[in-house]
């Protein structure tokens, strides 16, 4: 029987709900914002580690930049605490990026919400 999940898939669960505890409780830089860890991929042979991350309430290419500058100043101590955590023999290195599916998800459904108002709208116009 096949597994289930492959293990570069269960060290990328771990480290994503390690890492969103770790930024929020060890990375002291006030100038951080609400930062959540969406997902995390894992290399094959567990030595990269993609960390896509969201903003919560900041839009901005000014504030992605600097929350992603401010993250990447911080892997090294991330990848260190990541270490005495998790049960590895290396700790892949860490690459923030921003995911912007959110964001996408979030147009798409203004743009949806819209066509169904003019539609509604158009609707009302042609029984009077």
């Amino acid at each position: 029987m096949a597994k289930e999940y492959s293990r570069t898939q269960r060290v990328a669960d771990q480290m994503q709900r390690e890492l969103a505890q770790l930024i929020q409780r060890e990375v002291r830089d006030p100038r951080l914002g609400m930062v959540t860890v969406t997902a995390v991929e894992v290399s094959r042979d567990m030595s990269h580690a993609k960390v896509f991350i969201t903003l919560m309430n900041r839009d901005s290419a000014e504030d992605i930049a600097l929350n992603l500058d401010i993250l990447k100043d911080a892997s090294g101590y991330l990848r260190m605490l990541l270490g005495r955590t998790m049960k590895l023999r290396t700790i892949p290195s860490l690459h923030f990026q921003y995911d912007e599916s959110i964001r996408r998800g979030a147009h798409l459904s203004s743009l949806i919400e819209r066509a169904v108002a003019e539609d509604r709208q158009h609707g009302d116009g042609d029984k009077e």
